[in-house]
């Protein structure tokens, strides 16, 4: 009698709709980024400056989209940070050197590499430290230097500030301008990997009361950024430049009033403690 020995049938595994699509919009910011690339090797640099914009928003909302519709993942996570290093490491690195540094030879493609460099080294970091509970500056709603983002935004804020004050005859970008420009870019690659404390978006709270107020904000902003990206995307980084030394400032005034209010508390458990311990035994010195 020959028995027939079936094999069991594997289980097909399904991945959710919804877990795709923060991915899809992961993929379509990395798209974005790489365009910028080959728009800025053709020479059209507004158009290349637009397509690391809209990068940065996709990036803005995927992370929001995943949680909206609980389809987070670790590979989604893995996926967001490789994009973020072409969208706002290698693609501002090549387009900001295409339009300027490239006239600083050696030192220019240094510093063109000084960003997309420190920009891996950031996302290298915060990978890193995605399972780590004991990190100073998120315990107190506070990021570890600047955003990929922000950083990608800060570096290109030279060609904002250009494209600007173009139509004034400000059309000749002279050596000084282009060392100025290496200064920023060198400047921005530093504070991505440094431990200076930033301000993050999501410590801040807005009162039920200020709602429509924020409302309309957003709006005057959606309208300035499209009747005039560049005023704004200079405006933009320069209040953000100054928010720095203010996050320092008030990252310090945080930990004070928390080791303030920690040290009382910790006396009184102290105390707490002694008083209910029993009375040493007399053997005991």
């Amino acid at each position: 009698m020959k028995v027939d020995h079936e094999r069991p049938r594997r289980l097909k595994r399904v991945i959710p709709i919804r877990v795709l699509i923060p991915n899809a919009i992961t993929i379509a910011a990395l798209c974005a980024g790489l365009t910028s690339v080959r728009l800025a090797i053709a020479g059209d640099y507004e158009r290349a400056i637009l397509a690391i914009v809209v990068a940065g928003v996709l990036d803005g909302i995927d992370g929001r989209v995943a949680r909206l519709l609980k389809g987070a993942s670790r590979f989604g996570a893995e996926l967001d940070s490789l994009s973020d290093v072409t969208a706002f490491g290698v693609a501002p690195a090549l387009v900001i050197y295409l339009w300027t540094l490239e006239h600083l030879p050696g030192v220019g493609w240094i510093v063109a590499l000084a960003h997309a460099v420190c920009c891996a080294l950031r996302l290298a970091r915060f990978n890193a430290n995605l399972d780590v509970t004991d990190q100073p500056h998120k315990k107190y709603g506070f990021l570890t230097g600047i955003p990929a983002p922000v950083g990608a935004g800060l570096t290109l804020s030279p060609m904002f500030l250009y494209y600007w004050l173009e139509p004034t005859r400000f059309t000749q970008y002279s050596e000084v301008g282009t060392a100025a420009t290496a200064i920023v870019v060198g400047t921005v690659a530093f504070l991505m990997v440094s431990n200076l404390p930033t301000y993050s978006w999501k410590s801040v709270r807005i009162r039920p009361e200020y709602r429509i107020m924020a409302l309309v904000g957003v709006a005057l902003f959606a309208g300035a950024l499209l009747s005039a990206p560049y005023m704004t995307l200079s405006l933009i980084s320069v209040i953000y430049a100054a928010t720095i030394p203010m996050a320092i400032v008030s990252y310090r005034k945080v930990r004070r009033q928390a080791a303030g209010t920690a040290t009382p508390d910790s006396a009184a458990e102290t105390g707490t403690a002694a008083a209910a311990a029993p009375p040493p035994s007399p053997d005991v010195p």
